[in-house]
């Protein structure tokens, strides 16, 4: 019998003979010997459906997305029983499509790698369910994966990255500094006190109704703020940067937000228009809110920088800092990255932008370095349950901020 998380709501729970015929259509013939070590990794933890099989070399054999973003932006951001409902919708279709591209029977899997923390609740238990009816049918080990773990550990997939490693994670539901020990060893050394940098720039992108802007229509809140600000003033009115007197790692992008609004009011308010209006000087507000945004970040990271390096914690010389997360795709932000690391003799690296977003293959390649450590395989999936909240690692962040590290001042060029 399934625990359930009390903020779950209803367990979606598709029926034996669904996914038996699910695995009834598949032709290709069981028993084929494989050498390598195959996991099956399912992604549901807020709007997109993804699958992926990935083998213990890294190879992607086969892959399948479907996004819910041209749904969400109709409605202003995700509603969750919407996203629950598409997630539903495309599940079976979207493992189907992976595993068929792998060429791989199901019956072939080493095991299947599901998100079950942290991310809505109503998303993870329509990918949780759907996985462990595959692991009954087909008597699989089961894999549980922490999503930031995931995001963590995708550069170990495109790259030859070896522990220790600083990770900076940054999307719209997520924003934390942490010291990678090992695949499931984290030290958290900060995180974001209220919203996420994500989802500060798609309300920023609401407010500033920029789906109505004729180049931003189909793009999602972070992405329009991004193409807009290449057209704007950065400096176009002045904003003191979050928690500048907090000597600590610690994020918040609340308050850039507030300021962000009033200065729209403002702004609307002299051009004469009425919300809901596209602004003259939208462009330089999208600038002003990203460049603010990328030098918090910035200075935040180079404190943990120095932090570790204080402790030795990482390597003086050719330490590696990962960024990854959807903001990571933001390209002003990797080059403001590139200046600190350029400036503290680290190394950056980031995933492609395709992986930086939620995506199954790093489900399945987290599933694959578990696998590998023999970390978390689970033979018995009873009383599995699903975690809307769950913190990273080992919480540091209290240490961090006793050392009052003082971060000097870097010259943002971009």
């Amino acid at each position: 019998m399934l625990i359930l998380n009390k903020t779950a709501g209803v367990f979606f729970k598709p029926s034996k003979r669904k996914v038996y015929e699910f695995l009834r259509s598949f032709n290709f013939h069981p028993g084929t010997l494989f050498l390598h070590k195959i996991v099956l990794g399912i992604e549901t933890s807020c709007d997109d459906t993804a699958a992926a099989v990935v083998d213990e070399t890294g190879n992607v054999l086969g892959e399948a997305i479907h996004s819910q973003t041209e749904v969400h932006l109709k409605t202003g951001g995700i509603v969750p029983a919407v996203a629950q409902q598409l997630h539903r919708d495309n599940i079976q279709r979207i493992v189907q499509e992976a595993l068929s591209a792998s060429r791989i029977s199901p019956s072939d899997l080493s095991a299947i790698a599901t998100t079950i923390k942290p991310g809505l609740a109503l998303s993870l238990g329509v990918g949780l369910s759907f996985s462990l009816q595959l692991v009954g049918q087909l008597k699989k080990p089961f894999i549980p994966i922490h999503h930031m773990e995931a995001h963590a550990l995708t550069i170990r997939l495109t790259n030859k990255v070896e522990f220790p490693f600083l990770v900076l994670l940054i999307s719209g539901g997520h924003c934390l500094l942490a010291l990678v020990q090992g695949v499931s060893d984290f030290l958290l050394l900060g995180k974001s006190l209220d919203i996420a940098p994500g989802d500060m720039l798609d309300k920023v992108a609401r407010r500033l109704s920029l789906i109505k802007h004729p180049e931003c229509s189909t793009m999602s809140g972070g992405k329009a703020i991004e193409h807009l600000a290449k057209q704007g003033n950065r400096f176009y009115f002045d904003i003191k940067p979050p928690l500048h007197r907090a000597k600590n790692c610690d994020f918040s992008f609340t308050g850039l937000q507030q300021v962000t609004n009033k200065r729209i009011m403002k702004k609307e308010k002299e051009e004469g228009i009425e919300e809901g209006q596209v602004l003259s000087s939208a462009a330089d507000i999208a600038a002003t809110v990203q460049h603010t945004m990328a030098c918090h970040i910035v200075k935040r990271t180079h404190r943990a920088i120095l932090f570790c390096k204080q402790r030795d914690l990482l390597p003086q010389n050719n330490a590696v800092l990962v960024a990854s997360g959807g903001v990571a795709s933001n390209f002003y932000v990797r080059r403001a990255l590139e200046i600190l690391t350029n400036a503290t003799q680290c190394t950056l690296l980031c995933p492609p932008p395709r992986l930086c977003t939620d995506n199954g293959i790093m489900i399945a390649w987290n599933g694959i370095e578990r696998l590998r450590a023999g970390l978390g395989i689970l033979h018995d999936i009873e009383g599995i349950r699903y975690e809307p909240k769950c913190p990273l690692g080992v919480d540091i962040s209290k240490e961090v901020g006793e050392a009052a590290i003082e971060v000097p001042q870097l010259k943002m060029e971009i």
